[in-house]
């Protein structure tokens, strides 16, 4: 039988596939830079972008109670005066040599093709640690978290002498530090409108140093302000299993609790994973300087999909929302240089700031020379969490600092 032709030809459009910070940043960015000449499909299993940076609240997201509307921006609105097209679906397969995605059961070909499909928890192998954990990685895992330690605060006035209740953090990282913060700072009294006993917190660092990567004098005052805070960190020891209500660590102590947020990696999803390329750790897509896909012309991964190394410092560039931005603005510059037989240009990553939210009014940070503590350093972070939200509903350019 002979072999299928590509389903792509030169009407068919530059096809997104997420929504994410990367994605929606590549649509925009096209759209605005080709005035509206190069038609765009964005696809995503839903009608609305996510303020992922801005799922540790769970504190907020429990006084909610299930109106989430905060964190969502709705699709249409963003694309209500531009040529962008929104197409609702799971994507399934991705047929480079066709130039196709399979998108619920349905060929969609692509004239070029932005891959920024996100990530899903890294579990590593560890034996309960899927089943018994609750994330904060999703909308809808973050909502399941908030509503268990709703939960668990309703009910902890019926505990037995002095206990109060305990949640345990597994990942010391900027996700996992700010969600322990988060827990040991909100007013869960205020939350459930009823007298409550405060959590008892214990954030499991690993292996990995505590917020490696992040400046040494940053990482000493996080630690500090999470220990003021009532946050126990536990350095050095890995995860062995989870069962229910129980952590087991490597040298064999063993954690109760009454709930256990997992938040010590993430890695490409399934999809990505078993595309025949070239990958990185996690299962992310390595890419040329120009964030394309090595022999695949006019397709990149951009934001948690892909792996690329500055070739200045030799390091990985973060995957981090204000990295997803920068890669995103660039994979669109190229994207019309592509479809318009111009040269493409490397991608350059400059780290502007980093801030770590470090409780309900507490945060750290450092933008350009400038070192920030304590309330200042968190009304920036939300501040800059705003003005994205805003941007994005605008149709602007915008970063994460």
């Amino acid at each position: 039988m002979p072999e299928s032709p590509p389903a792509s030809s030169s009407q068919d459009p530059l096809v997104v596939l997420g929504a994410g910070y990367a994605g929606l940043t590549v649509a925009e960015e096209v759209h605005r830079r080709s005035r509206g000449s190069v038609p765009v499909v964005l696809v995503d299993r839903h009608p609305v972008h996510v303020l992922r940076t801005e799922l540790y609240e769970v504190g907020e997201i429990a006084r909610a109670s299930g109106d989430v509307g905060r964190w969502l921006v709705p699709l249409a609105k963003v694309f209500d005066r531009t040529s962008i097209r929104l197409r609702q679906g799971t994507v399934q397969a991705i047929d480079l040599a066709r130039s196709a995605v399979q998108v619920d059961g349905q060929e969609l070909g692509y004239r070029a093709l932005a891959i920024c499909l996100g990530n899903v928890a890294n579990y590593y192998g560890v034996p309960g640690a899927a089943e018994n954990t609750e994330s904060v990685y999703r909308l809808t895992a973050a909502a399941r978290t908030a509503s268990a330690l709703r939960e668990m605060e309703r009910s902890s006035t019926e505990l037995s002498g002095e206990r109060r209740p305990r949640v345990v953090v597994v990942g010391g990282g900027s996700t996992g530090t700010e969600l322990a913060a988060e827990i040991a700072t909100t007013d869960w009294a205020s939350v459930l409108g009823s007298p409550t006993r405060p959590p008892d917190v214990f954030l499991v660092a690993g292996s990995l140093p505590f917020l490696y990567g992040f400046p040494p004098h940053l990482i000493d005052r996080a630690r500090r302000t999470l220990r003021r805070a009532g946050v126990t960190i536990i350095h050095g020891l890995n995860v062995e299993r989870v069962e229910p209500h129980r952590v087991h660590l490597a040298d064999g102590t063993v954690l109760g609790c009454d709930v256990a947020v997992w938040c010590a990696g993430v890695e490409a999803p399934p999809l990505i994973r078993d595309l025949d390329l070239p990958h990185g750790k996690g299962g992310r897509l390595l890419t040329e300087p120009t964030l394309e896909l090595p022999g695949h012309p006019g397709v990149f991964a951009v934001g948690d999909v892909a792996e690329f190394k500055d070739p200045r410092t030799g390091l990985l560039v973060p995957g981090t929302a204000q990295a997803a931005l920068s890669e995103a603005r660039t994979a669109a510059r190229n994207l019309v240089a592509r479809l318009t037989s111009r040269p493409l240009e490397p991608y350059r990553y400059r780290e502007r700031g980093v801030i770590v939210a470090l409780g309900v009014r507490r945060a750290a940070g450092t933008v350009g020379p400038v070192t920030l503590w304590g309330r200042p350093a968190r009304l920036l972070k939300r501040a800059v969490e705003r003005e994205y939200s805003r941007s994005v509903e605008r149709g602007e350019p915008s970063g994460l600092l």
